[in-house]
């Protein structure tokens, strides 16, 4: 069975930091492109930062570029998303992703996505 788990969100005051990490079950995470999306109430769901496999490219919202960066670790079995200087407006469900043939580009803009994993909730705070 294919699933994805993303882990590490939680409670951050406002200008605090954040690392989400994405693992993966029944597949190679590392021949994927993977992405983090996330979902605000009441607003669709978004493309943060997508990364393609082999790490050839990137691609971050213009919402986070600056704060958040998407990397991948060199055994190829975790994706992460670092974020840094939250926002209230950084609130939201983040869901981990993975797509193949497409880019990193359309897929977080136009979430060309084969899973989705269950999301992690992330909230700024004061």
């Amino acid at each position: 069975q294919l699933q994805l788990v993303e882990s590490g969100g939680g409670l951050v005051q406002p200008g605090g930091s954040l690392r989400l990490s994405c693992t993966a079950s029944g597949f190679i995470l590392d021949n994927y492109l993977i992405g983090w999306f996330r979902q605000a109430p009441g607003k669709e769901r978004e493309g943060v930062s997508c990364i393609s496999s082999g790490v050839v490219s990137t691609y971050s919202a213009d919402s986070v570029k600056g704060r958040f960066t998407i990397s991948r670790d060199n055994a190829g079995d975790t994706v992460y998303l670092q974020m840094n200087s939250l926002k209230p407006e950084d609130t939201a469900v983040y869901y981990c992703a993975a797509a193949s043939f497409t880019t990193a580009r359309h897929m977080c803009q136009n979430y060309e996505v084969d899973y989705w994993g269950q999301g992690t909730q992330v909230t700024v705070s004061s």
